[in-house]
């Protein structure tokens, strides 16, 4: 490969310049995701021979990799970050018609349920909602007709609260949140607010995830559930919508590069260079979001993954959330899965997010949940190891 070339901007830089992120993106523009996989990468720029040190966790990704059903799935991507940092620590992805290709970055999945995180967030701020605030709804909990949007309440109608129908993804509650509460304006500012329909700033091309809102109210019912294909995410970003629950509200700036110094050892550029701290919500929204992500844990989609949390010798020392969500894709051959959530050592808020998605093909494999697991399992396997023995 050519070496890069300094772009004007670039070029008229002292030798010892701190580099800002829209440098490195045009830095590493033209390398594959698996070069920034390893620990240390060197590039040329112009005359001068560069170190980039990666953010990876080698240990983890390779465990992740090793453990990737291929053989009923389409796609598989994990993200495993730091909450506060924005450190990916793990980026393993398979595409079944592309074996060089990462699915991580690719902003193409239908967001499904998991966009309830935003719609749950914008109803608990806007319409003054907590986590036991009543709600009603009618007919199933996974459909969402015209007709259980309407607001009746008779002998059939089912009573719950904001965290049963957020840990249960109640369909026709988030429609009618989305149709008679938040509307047009509220959801695309929420959304905006959650990084959606604009770029994230990454070292690598990522593009944008997009949530568009209609002026029909039946689709501000449809985005505000989850319940259909246009809202679509890229697994990075579902790794950045959880994070706001640890981070008390503010949205990370993701990071895949720890440092790049230059021919003399001189740093160049640092994941953790000062950031203007960006609050998507309020922390006491965030901490309401918590107990919504736990009741799934506990109690709603995500129960049978996490059943066995109590006597399981590290995850019993965890604080775990998360939400779940699924949808077929427009041709209905493959079905996309999702588990995105966050896990910490209890007593701690340092913590780490995972977001997985799996297309299965015609028969399910090993789901989103159960790599998100894996992954939670693998991260804090040597941290409880040595907790323990400190305390022993």
């Amino acid at each position: 490969m050519a070496a890069r070339q300094p772009n004007p901007a670039l070029g008229a830089k002292p030798p010892n310049a701190l580099l800002a992120k829209a440098d490195v993106q045009d830095l590493l523009a033209d390398r594959p995701v698996s070069d920034l996989l390893e620990k240390r990468l060197y590039v040329r720029w112009g005359d001068q021979k560069l170190a980039v040190e990666g953010s990876i966790d080698q240990t983890l990704q390779h465990y992740l990799a090793k453990r990737l059903y291929e053989r009923t799935s389409r796609y598989i991507a994990i993200v495993v970050m730091e909450s506060t940092s924005g450190r990916i620590l793990s980026l393993v992805g398979f595409d079944k018609n592309d074996p060089d290709g990462n699915p991580c970055l690719s902003s193409h999945f239908p967001a499904a349920s998991i966009f309830k995180i935003v719609t749950a967030a914008a109803a608990m701020e806007h319409c003054n909602l907590s986590s036991g605030s009543t709600l009603t709804f009618n007919g199933a909990k996974h459909t969402l007709y015209k007709s259980q949007l309407k607001n009746i309440q008779n002998r059939y109608t089912h009573k719950t609260t904001l965290a049963a129908s957020f840990a249960q993804s109640v369909n026709p509650v988030f429609g009618k949140l989305g149709r008679h509460c938040l509307g047009q304006a509220t959801l695309e500012r929420y959304a905006e607010a959650f990084g959606f329909n604009q770029p994230i700033p990454f070292e690598l091309p990522l593009a944008p995830s997009k949530a568009p809102v209609t002026a029909e109210p039946y689709q501000w019912a449809e985005v505000a559930s989850g319940f259909n294909r246009d809202t679509v995410i890229s697994p990075l970003h579902g790794a950045l919508l959880v994070a706001v629950v640890p981070n008390r509200g503010v949205l990370p700036e993701p990071s895949i590069v720890d440092r790049i110094t230059g021919p003399r050892g001189q740093t160049l550029y640092r994941c953790d260079s000062p950031q203007e701290r960006r609050h998507a919500i309020k922390a006491q929204t965030a901490r309401e979001l918590e107990r919504l992500m736990r009741e799934t844990v506990r109690r709603g989609t995500a129960r049978k993954l996490f059943r066995s949390q109590a006597k399981d010798r590290i995850l019993s020392q965890l604080v775990i959330g998360g939400k779940t969500g699924s949808i077929d894709n427009a041709g209905h051959d493959a079905r996309f899965d999702w588990f995105v959530g966050f896990a910490r050592p209890s007593g701690s808020q340092e913590a780490i997010v995972v977001s997985v998605v799996v297309a299965h093909e015609k028969y399910i494999g090993r789901r989103a949940g159960e790599y998100a697991r894996l992954a939670i399992k693998e991260y804090f396997r040597p941290r409880v190891a040595l907790k323990q023995k400190a305390s022993g």
